[in-house]
């Protein structure tokens, strides 16, 4: 635990996040092992940065936008398995997720990909839980492109939920470039914030607001972003935008007034997910 990069406590509060909401009265999302995971991690965390994190008080605008996105993405996940039983799932840059225990289908092809540290405090906190490949490399390599490429005999989804806005914006396009070179009749699913949030005064403002809510500056940086979802389609051959999604199109976002907000396009495409095909 003690290696863990400050990019990578983004995965304590992310897995914290759940835990909070699926612990509430009307839980928005039921996540046991993460529960578990917590559990293990409080028992081992040392002193320092992680510590408090795990003990500080997170307001319920980050928890729950957190656990809604979670929710959305293990029904993306297991519409794509209904339809494609022998698909290959790639969960990218999966920290402390816990997506393969909720979609409770042990038949699933599911691989993690992650940097090396966090694959390894990961296998020691719950190795005994873990039946699935776990991938130690930076996702920015081509390395775990060519491993599923080999194993590729059907349709393969690739999921990056709060992944790729923290990368570098040349690094990201390159990697969409090779995903789309080598991967067909498959999907991508993945969140990205609009750029305006990446650069100047607004890039600071968002830095400055997530580590007032976080209370540390792990994720606070956006480095890379869109304006336009179909911005993705000029990355590679055969990209091609089917679907996006926002929190303000859950009917569970609170507070309930922001639900008014789902068709007010500078509040719904501030951050949000963009569903693309592989052809």
């Amino acid at each position: 635990m003690n290696n863990l990069s400050k990019v990578s406590e983004t995965a304590i509060l992310t897995l914290r996040s759940r835990v909070v909401e699926s612990r509430k009265n009307h839980p928005v999302i039921s996540d046991p092992v993460g529960v578990e995971l917590l559990r293990r991690i409080e028992k081992q965390a040392p002193e320092g940065s992680i510590k408090s994190l795990l003990h500080r008080k997170l307001p319920g605008t980050l928890t729950n936008p957190l656990a809604l996105r979670a929710r959305k993405y293990d029904s993306f996940a297991i519409n794509f398995i209904k339809s494609q039983p022998d698909g290959i799932i790639v969960n990218l840059g999966a920290g402390f997720d816990t997506r393969y225990w909720r979609m409770n289908n042990e038949r699933i092809k599911y691989f993690e990909v992650d940097l090396p540290e966090v694959i390894e405090a990961k296998k020691t906190l719950i190795g005994d839980l873990i039946n699935y490949e776990m991938l130690s490399t930076s996702v920015l390599e081509d390395d775990w492109i060519e491993h599923i490429a080999s194993l590729q005999t059907s349709n393969i989804l690739l999921m990056a939920e709060g992944l790729f806005m923290y990368l570098p914006e040349n690094e990201v396009i390159r990697t969409f470039t090779k995903i789309s070179e080598t991967f067909s009749n498959s999907k991508i699913i993945f969140e990205v914030v609009n750029k305006k949030y990446t650069q100047g005064f607004r890039k600071r403002m968002v830095e400055q607001k997530m580590k007032r809510r976080m209370g540390c500056s792990a994720g606070s940086s956006y480095n890379y972003g869109v304006q336009n979802a179909r911005e993705i389609e000029n990355y590679g051959n055969g990209i091609k935008v089917v679907e996006e999604w926002s929190y303000f199109d859950d009917k569970d976002i609170k507070p309930s007034f922001l639900r008014l907000f789902c068709n007010v396009r500078f509040m719904s495409r501030t951050q949000w997910t963009i569903v693309a095909d592989l052809d």
